[in-house]
C-alpha cells in the first residue's frame, strides 16, 4: 500500500471523543464509506492482498467485517461469508465460543460454507484485542479449510490483539493497514 492511500484512509476515519463510553475515543469509518475514491482505494487494497496470499474466499466478522468484506470478494473474484454472532443463522452451523474481557461471546458459519482445500481470508474493520479474530481463525480450521490470513483497516496496537493472536496463525499474516 502506498503512502498516499493510507493518508487517504486515515484523512477519511473520524475521532468521535467519548463514545460509547467517556474516556473512550472511536474510530469511525462511516466517512471513509462514504467517500468513493477512499473505499475503492480500500477495497483494492485488501482484494490484492487476497491474490497475494492464495485466498480462495474471503471470510467477513459482523458485522463491519461485511460491510468491507463483501466488496473485497467481489473486487478478488472470490465467494463471501458471513461470520455471525450466534443465533443468526439458519440451518446447519459450526459455532466457537470465546472470551471477552467481561465474559463470553460465540460466533457462528454456514457448516457447508467452507470446505477443505479453502484458503480464507478473514476480514475486519478493527483489530482489538484479537478475540473475535482469534475465534474465527479457529472456526474456519474446525471446518477443514486453511487461514490464508487477516486483514483489517486498523489495528488498536495498544491494546495487544496482535501479540495474542499470532501463536493461533502459525505463520499466516496478520495485515493491519492502519496501526493506532
Amino acid at each position: 500500500m502506498t503512502d498516499g492511500v493510507q493518508e487517504l484512509l486515515l484523512s477519511r476515519i473520524r475521532d468521535v471523543p467519548d463514545y460509547p463510553k467517556p474516556g473512550v475515543v472511536f474510530k469511525d469509518i462511516t466517512p471513509l464509506l462514504a467517500d468513493p475514491k477512499a473505499f475503492t482505494a480500500l477495497t483494492d487494497t485488501l482484494a490484492e492482498g487476497c491474490a497475494r496470499h492464495g485466498a480462495t474466499k474471503v471470510v467477513g466478522l459482523e458485522a463491519r467485517g461485511f460491510i468491507l468484506g463483501a466488496p473485497v470478494a467481489v473486487r478478488a473474484g472470490l465467494g463471501f461469508i458471513p461470520v455471525r454472532k450466534a443465533g443468526k443463522l439458519p440451518g446447519a452451523t459450526l459455532s466457537q465460543a470465546y472470551e471477552l474481557e467481561y465474559g463470553s461471546a460465540e460466533i457462528e458459519v454456514h457448516a457447508e460454507d467452507l470446505r477443505t482445500g479453502d484458503r480464507v481470508m478473514i476480514i475486519d474493520d478493527v483489530l482489538a484485542t484479537g478475540g473475535t479474530a482469534g475465534a474465527a481463525v479457529e472456526l474456519i480450521r474446525r471446518s477443514g479449510a486453511e487461514v490464508a490470513g487477516i486483514a483489517v483497516l486498523m489495528e488498536l496496537g495498544f491494546l495487544g490483539g496482535r501479540a495474542r493472536l499470532e501463536p493461533a496463525l502459525r505463520g499466516a499474516p496478520l495485515e493491519s493497514l492502519i496501526t493506532i
